[in-house]
């Protein structure tokens, strides 16, 4: 169990959600037992011994967004309501705790706020996050709370401009010091015709991992495939994108096979992507720039309360066509496919990027990156029109 304590500590500053020196977990195991700064595994202790959970991550982050956020908030307010795809699907919203509202024991504050979500933000601590049955939940809810609070405040100065001295100072730090340049440089992508069953699961999972190591998805979200004439091999749902040997299925075309129960809940659309079109591997990620771009709407005057789901419109971010729909055989399995086998790349509201390649994923991983760099490019256009900055 201190193997995965460490395992998943290491992960957040490999994924850079986290500052380093101030991340801890905790898991229950014959006894409670905890690693990282000691402070923090303290606390994290003291909040686990309450829950009817086996493992937590507290760890500051490695952005001031959610603090921000916090800080923008109404006196009244206390939770964030971000409208990206995995806050509605996995957090509903994320209760906070102000600094000076945090009581002289505070694992007792916090653990009831845990009993109800997956994850809550004390201002000027960091994220506390939780998992049910496994360590990894616990990470993965972090990235959630992580990736939407990063979403939900360059969504808000966007729309808003600064509100509050210290933000101009935080976005210069961010733009120029942890935001990298995206390149698919350095990456080798199987070339030649993916036909061999070991060349096909070879390449699935060192594209997930590539996807995943250039910040184009959190590591558990996104699904890949690959199809041949009577199967698409698919990245299994709930699997880590960055870990996917052994989690990849085959399900025929025909959905003869019971195989599919464990697929990708995105299996409906990637199937239908390649009963439409010619593509033969299909990628999908969430980069975030992409994500913050799509919710972007400049409609006015819209009657539509759930555009994440039922705006019938394709909108168009750089040439890439933006549509909505809900995850799973709901929405995105009949607005995704019509618009994508032209470009080989759509966006989908507040969700993320979908791209295919004919001739193998050098050219699915391609087009994801100029999306998300479009959208970057685009957001900071914005930004500066809209603040200066």
């Amino acid at each position: 169990m201190h193997d995965q304590l460490e395992k998943y500590a290491a992960k957040l500053l490999t994924d850079r959600s986290a500052m380093a020196g101030r991340i801890a977990v905790a898991a229950k195991d014959d006894e409670l037992i905890s690693c990282g700064n000691p402070e923090l595994a303290a606390m994290a202790v003291a909040v686990l011994e309450r829950l009817n959970a086996l493992s937590i991550v507290v760890a500051a982050s490695s952005l001031p967004f959610a603090d921000l956020l916090i800080a923008r908030s109404a006196a009244e307010v206390h939770c964030i309501e971000p409208q990206d795809t995995e806050t509605r699907t996995f957090l509903h919203d994320i209760p906070f705790i102000r600094l000076s509202e945090l009581s002289k024991e505070p694992a007792a504050q916090i653990a009831p706020l845990l009993g109800n979500r997956k994850g809550v933000i004390v201002e000027g601590i960091g994220i506390f996050a939780v998992g049910g049955v496994t360590v990894e939940q616990a990470y993965i809810n972090f990235s959630s709370v992580f990736h939407s609070t990063f979403v939900k405040y360059l969504q808000y100065i966007l729309q808003s401009g600064f509100l509050l001295p210290e933000e101009p100072e935080a976005c210069r730090s961010f733009f120029a010091g942890w935001l990298h340049p995206l390149t698919a440089d350095g990456l080798h992508f199987h070339t030649g015709e993916l036909g061999e069953l070991d060349d096909i699961l070879r390449e699935i999972a060192t594209v997930g991992r590539y996807t995943v190591e250039r910040g184009l998805v959190d590591s558990f979200f996104g699904n890949i495939s690959c199809r041949t004439d009577r199967l698409i091999y698919i990245s299994q749902t709930a699997a880590s994108l960055d870990a996917l040997d052994g989690c990849i299925d085959p399900v025929p075309f025909d959905n003869s096979s019971t195989v599919g129960i464990t697929a990708s809940s995105e299996l409906a659309a990637h199937r239908r992507i390649y009963e439409t079109g010619d593509a033969r591997v299909i990628l999908h990620g969430h980069p975030k720039f992409a994500v913050i771009m799509s919710m972007l709407c400049e409609t006015k005057d819209c009657a539509i309360s759930d555009c994440w789901r039922d705006c019938p419109h394709v909108r168009f971010l750089g040439g890439t066509p933006v549509v909505a729909g809900e995850i799973g055989a709901g929405g995105l399995a009949k607005r995704v496919p019509p618009v994508i086998a032209g470009p080989g790349r759509a966006i989908v509201y507040g969700h993320g990027v979908f791209t295919t390649g004919k001739n193998g994923f050098a050219e699915a991983f391609q087009s994801m990156v100029e999306v998300e760099n479009w959208c970057r490019g685009e957001y900071r256009r914005r930004l500066v029109e809209k603040t200066g900055f």
